[in-house]
């Protein structure tokens, strides 16, 4: 059975910074490509960062030079250093594992609430 589990959301101040970890189980994980995304109520689902096998990252402008995706294939785990945050950063952050070739997953977390307010 496949299990990631989000935790390190929280409340923080505008400016501030967290850190995301997602635990994942049932998947040979070093072989996946990883994500995390978020979404805003009312909003549609976006993504945050990915990270390949070979840890190739991706960000999109939004988040650029403020979030970043890391990997530990031997903790199964991955993480997402969140930075100077701002207000319309807040959302409910999901992790994702896929593997495309293999028509494997994508699987999803719970999700962990992230809010910015001073």
């Amino acid at each position: 059975q496949v299990q990631l589990v989000e935790s390190g959301g929280g409340l923080v101040q505008p400016g501030g910074s967290l850190t995301l970890s997602c635990a994942a189980s049932g998947i040979s994980f070093s072989r996946y490509s990883l994500a995390w995304y978020r979404q805003a109520p009312g909003k549609q689902r976006e993504l945050v960062a990915t990270i390949t096998t070979s840890s190739t990252t991706y960000y999109p402008d939004s988040v650029k030079g403020r979030f970043t995706i890391s990997r530990d294939n031997a903790k199964n785990m991955v993480s997402l250093q969140m930075n100077s945050l701002k207000p319309e950063d807040a959302a409910v952050y999901y992790c994702n594992a896929e593997r495309r070739l293999l028509n494997l997953g994508p699987y999803w977390g719970q999700g962990t609430q992230v809010t910015v307010s001073s």
